[in-house]
């Protein structure tokens, strides 16, 4: 099986978590790292230097003790800023940037940042020749196939970007205005592969095993990469990555195997945003880890009423041990 470089990097295996605002912290990245990710992508980032003090960018800033290689997405729009925020990043322990030329949330378009940059190909050109000249590690760059379905200028996008220098270009198969909505463009995404020499890593829709497969085969890509389907799914890498390696397909994780995994991550979010903050922000992991299990939505309601990580650890073993035991959760009234 090739394996895909960025820079000095090889990514193996070659299917990467996608930078999700609110979801791809340290612990969620860590977490799909150790289950067979070949690269995470930290959350997007601020170019905004009167934000990098906060609590909120401090945690996204923050690597110690995080697999290496460290790719961290910076978003926006002016490119002197977009620079300085590239170089901040490094200094405190970034070794990829990656720049969002693919976000479609109307709060980053709306300031021109994410992929309403895309609308303007010479600020482009601009913001990728800032960024690239300013730091001495790979840049890499996430974009959609346009702006619009009459605005489809991925292509033209993606020849600016080999030419100035990007290390890898991930393309989401859908343009800005389809949002999540729709079936991605492969077929798009394979005509870019075709034209470029740098790595191109195939993004959209991709929710199992055989999907990485057969999007790898139909775009020549050289890599995937998963957002949604990884949320309360962190298994799914060594899934595609076992599925690309062998053909065969591994037998889903047991219910014992997703209560540890799930208990561990919540310790794990406890530990690095503390209490109340790490109990708030495990609360949308565990809806998506127990969508679709039995009686989920009475455990939701329950758990988050959990006021504290020692109720919410205990409400989560519970139910886990009562759905290993193959009784009905017995969930209390309140938590």
């Amino acid at each position: 099986m090739r394996h895909m470089r960025i820079g000095p990097y090889e990514i193996a295996p070659k299917v990467i978590l996608a930078p999700m605002a609110g979801v791809t912290d340290k612990p969620f990245r860590v977490l799909c790292k150790q289950l067979g990710a070949g690269l995470c992508v930290s959350e997007m980032t601020t170019s905004d230097p009167r934000f990098w003090r906060t609590a909120k960018s401090r945690h996204r800033m923050d690597h110690d003790g995080e697999p290496a290689p460290a790719s961290v997405q910076i978003a926006g729009t002016v490119p002197e800023v977009m620079a300085d925020a590239a170089r901040y990043n490094v200094e405190h322990g970034a070794q990829i940037i990656d720049i969002n030329m693919g976000c479609p949330a109307k709060k980053v378009c709306n300031a021109w940042a994410g992929s309403a940059l895309m609308r303007d190909e010479p600020l482009v050109s601009r913001i990728l020749d800032a960024v690239v000249g300013a730091v001495d590690v790979p840049v890499t760059l996430k974009i959609r196939t346009g702006w619009a379905a009459d605005q489809r200028n991925a292509l033209a996008i993606a020849r600016i970007a080999e030419s100035a220098g990007i290390a890898a270009l991930a393309v989401h198969g859908r343009t800005r205005d389809q949002q999540y909505t729709g079936v991605a463009e492969y077929d798009t995404i394979a005509a870019i592969k075709a034209e470029l020499s740098i790595p191109v890593i195939a993004n959209g829709d991709i929710d199992s095993a055989a999907k990485a497969a057969s999007v790898l085969a139909h775009t020549g890509c050289d890599a995937v990469m998963v957002g949604r389907a990884a949320q309360g799914r962190p298994w799914i890498f060594r899934e595609i990555s076992h599925h690309l390696a062998t053909g065969g397909h591994l037998p889903p994780p047991t219910l014992d195997e997703v209560r540890d995994v799930l208990l561990a991550h919540l310790r794990q979010l406890h530990a690095f945003y503390g209490e109340p903050g790490g109990v708030r922000i495990a609360r949308k992991h565990l809806g998506w880890y127990v969508k679709g299990r039995p009686d989920g939505a009475a455990f939701r309601a329950v758990v988050n009423l959990a006021a504290d990580a020692e109720g919410q650890l205990r409400v989560t073993r519970d139910y886990f041990d009562a759905l290993v035991a193959g009784v009905s959760p017995q969930l209390p009234t309140a938590a």
